[in-house]
């Protein structure tokens, strides 16, 4: 039995699963009609009370059709500029035939005599939505438990479609309330201070690329950072040997989210980063009696790193909003990378094709930012378009699936490597060869430009890079750590059977 999540569907089924769901317990679904009469006439008599409650309800917040009617009539007298009263109302609902249906003229003028007080307007609208809820909820549950029967139903997708409704409600559930300024200073002031004592002064976190962390300050908390670039520029091996700075070298706890990868893929890549021995040798496991002691002492830092690695496949956003959760809770997670955005998905939430699919992704990753106070990095593939054109360099419009992508971000990082394209001179007159551009094309809080890392293949490394005389680059090694002979005889181990590449 398939799972239907489009919001065709869930309309439909509404209110036939609430009511039979009442019936089988004795009881009417959760309702308040006598509040929502109140404030129904409330909105009727004080001409500004509807931009109080207009953010919290709509229509399908009332349990009443009739007083459904006469809320979307004033929705959308709002909308207009229009005032809303009785005399407002009544011709709107003349306009879709809806006057005689509520009762005529005479429904509207009792309920304006009732609502004589605005004082409670708000606390009634919470009453009301808090009904709405519950009501979401029995259907859900009912719905649930009709398909939980079903011989042919797939449990894994119930699973998915019952997480993604709950999430769902819970993000319409959660409103931000407006902030004094004055509120907020010391917060302001606070983090000024934190910076003032950091190397560098950078409020964000330090990612170990020295020229990217000057340029953005670090990885700003609450943001959603946007890294894109066609397949075989690098993606993963940049985000891998961030995540292996951010944790070794500064503490922070990274989680990875690889949907693409396994955990052993990870960390075989991690691996030949740490011990800065080509992945060729790695995976044959043909290495001198040297290079055994180099595995084992420059890869014992990955021991106690603190990176998390998750490779569930095709996970959904809900489920990794809940994962999410429990490492910040449990290991107080600094920084969650997803690997890579578009093979994530939004399953059992209301979408109607895939480029809105990846808007409630986007949007979801943007509001987990914002929920942990952490900056979420999310990979993401370019489309086709820079193959097909003289200039190279990916552009905003590149973007793949969704224009939302660009709009939720906080940050848009592109990661391209000339020397891929044969173009083996910059401008200047500088050699491409192994350099990788770093190309901020977005930034909301600050400076877009780019940035020149060192790309080696072989190791699977991004690195800084340290300008030489005449314009020439050259990998910065002067952070490399020395390792001792930890080790009297090498011990041998197993040849990967992973391709590292």
């Amino acid at each position: 039995m398939a799972i239907e999540t489009n919001k065709k569907y869930k309309k439909k089924d509404a209110n036939g699963s609430i009511e039979r769901a009442s019936k089988e317990i004795g009881k009417l679904p959760p309702q308040a009609l006598e509040v929502e009469k109140a404030l129904l006439g409330a909105l009727l008599t004080y001409k500004d009370a509807f931009s109080n409650v207009c953010e919290l309800l709509t229509a399908e917040s009332f349990y009443h059709k009739n007083h459904q009617y006469i809320y979307q009539a004033m929705s959308e007298l709002s909308l207009a500029g229009q005032p809303i009263d009785i005399l407002t109302v009544s011709e709107k609902l003349k306009v879709g035939n809806r006057l005689d249906a509520i009762g005529g003229f005479a429904t509207l003028s009792e309920l304006s005599e009732i609502g004589t007080s605005a004082v409670n307007i708000e606390e009634y609208a919470e009453i009301i939505y808090n009904k709405f809820l519950a009501r979401d909820l029995i259907r859900i549950s009912s719905s649930i438990e009709e398909q939980a029967f079903g011989e042919e139903t797939d449990i894994k997708n119930l699973l998915e479609y019952a997480e993604g409704q709950i999430f769902e409600i819970n993000q319409r559930r959660v409103k931000k309330e407006v902030t004094k300024v004055g509120d907020v200073v010391a917060d302001v002031i606070s983090r000024i201070n934190n910076a003032a004592q950091q190397e560098g002064g950078y409020t964000g976190l330090r990612t170990g690329f020295t020229k990217l962390d000057e340029k953005t300050n670090g990885w700003q908390p609450a943001t959603l950072n946007i890294i894109a670039a066609r397949p075989a520029m690098g993606k993963t091996a940049f985000v891998l040997s961030m995540a292996k700075n951010m944790a070794i070298d500064y503490g922070y706890p990274v989680a990875i989210f690889s949907l693409e990868m396994s955990n052993l893929e990870l960390v075989n890549r991690l691996v030949i980063n740490a011990s800065e021995i080509e992945g060729e040798k790695i995976k044959t496991g043909r290495l001198t009696p040297h290079e055994w002691q180099d595995l084992y002492a420059k890869t014992d830092c990955l021991n106690s790193a603190p990176i998390f690695i998750d490779d569930t496949a095709n996970i959904s956003v809900s489920e990794l909003t809940t994962k999410a959760r429990r490492l910040k809770s449990e290991h107080d997670i600094q920084c969650i990378i997803i690997d890579y955005l578009q093979l994530m998905n939004a399953s059992g939430m209301s979408y109607g094709s895939r480029e809105q699919e990846v808007s409630i992704i986007s949007r979801s990753l943007k509001g987990l930012a914002k929920e942990l106070d952490i900056p979420v990095i999310a990979l993401s593939q370019l489309n086709r378009g820079v193959e097909s054109r003289e200039e190279k360099r990916p552009q905003l419009s590149d973007l793949r699936e969704s224009g939302a992508i660009e709009q939720d971000a906080d940050m848009v990082v592109f990661i391209h490597r000339p020397e891929y394209y044969k173009i083996m001179q910059d401008q200047e007159g500088n050699s491409n060869e192994g350099v990788a551009e770093i190309i901020i094309a977005k930034h909301r809080s600050g400076a877009v430009g780019d940035v020149r890392l060192q790309f080696t293949k072989e190791l699977i490394k991004f690195s800084n890079l340290t300008e030489r005389r005449y314009g020439n680059y050259q990998a910065d090694t002067s952070s490399y750590q020395e390792f001792g002979n930890k080790y009297n005889e090498p011990m041998p181990i197993q040849p990967s059977s992973v391709d590292p590449f």
